[in-house]
């Protein structure tokens, strides 16, 4: 199954610029806001509000103060769930950001979901080999695909060992931005659902890959749906489909995301479902990541 109902979220206690993050993600910008906590709150809990609103089930996890993890809101990047009880653990770029596995955050979650198996990835930290959750790859759950765009937070060899125990096959390629640098994590230039594919395919420098990429998700028989390099840049790509309790499919987006997409865009995506967008502006800027990078989905 492509989506779920059950979401899990981390309220941010000390939400901030993260320089360990920033050598490798051109989405964030130092020194953009002084009162950044308290705004990330406000944005969260107006985002969580949202999507109970719409009969998504959130499990909302306050962060700790300590030890200090100013990404936590993005926990999709270090646990990822899966509908056969198991849960994967993920090695991380930013030493900061590895402190982020808090155990507290695993024992809350088994007061309400049955986690049958841990499968830990983390030891690949020692050898400086990284594969940031589902930032780093982007899931076709139905057709066990996991796309992923090289960068130094997404590594082969880990990926590969993630396939392997996991049953996916890898589809693996290189995506840049307008800067032709490598984007860091997969989920800011493409987003899998149901029965079509949000994809910048202009990110793809290599030919003989940007040809790969539409022949892959054309055999799926899912609709690639495009998306410019700026639509990109404001977030477009960092959308996820959930469902709400009672099998209604949603399309989940920043504000600034949903207000970068054509009329025309808009209206084949809500040809498959409705959207919800909340602003996000402060986690965008000083996190560099949006919307779905908040939303870990929960299949167990």
């Amino acid at each position: 199954m492509q989506t779920t109902s059950h979401i899990l979220m981390i309220r941010p206690v000390h939400f901030g610029f993260n320089a360990q993050t920033a050598v490798n993600n051109a989405f964030q910008v130092e020194g953009a806001d002084t009162a950044a906590q308290e705004k990330a709150q406000m944005e969260f809990d107006n985002f969580v509000t949202l999507l109970r609103s719409n009969d998504i089930d959130v499990t909302v996890i306050d962060d700790s103060p300590e030890p200090h993890t100013p990404d936590s809101i993005f926990p999709n990047n270090w646990i990822s769930f899966h509908s056969n009880g198991i849960i994967c653990l993920y090695p991380m770029f930013a030493e900061n950001r590895r402190q982020e596995r808090k155990p507290a955050v695993i024992e809350q979650l088994k007061q309400k979901f049955n986690i049958t198996d841990t499968i830990d990835f983390t030891g690949y930290e020692k050898d400086q080999l990284y594969l940031e959750g589902t930032g780093s790859m982007v899931l076709d759950r139905d057709h066990k695909i996991a796309y992923a765009c090289l960068s130094p937070r997404t590594n082969k060899l880990v990926l590969d060992d993630f396939c392997k125990q996991m049953g996916y096959r890898p589809v693996l390629f290189t995506a840049v931005d307008y800067n032709a640098k490598d984007i860091y994590h997969t989920n800011v230039m493409m987003c899998v659902a149901d029965r079509y594919v949000v994809v910048c395919l202009d990110s793809l420098p290599y030919h003989a890959e940007f040809q790969m990429m539409q022949e892959t998700i054309g055999k799926t028989g899912k609709e690639l749906v495009n998306i410019s390099l700026e639509q990109m840049g404001q977030f477009a790509g960092n959308m996820l489909q959930v469902q709400n309790r009672s099998g209604e499919k949603l399309l989940v987006m920043s504000s600034q995301a949903y207000a970068s997409l054509r009329p025309e865009q808009i209206e084949k995506l809500e040809g498959y479902n409705r959207i919800l967008h909340a602003p996000l502006t402060t986690i965008e800027t000083n996190g560099g990541g949006s919307a779905r990078c908040m939303l870990a989905e929960i299949f167990l």
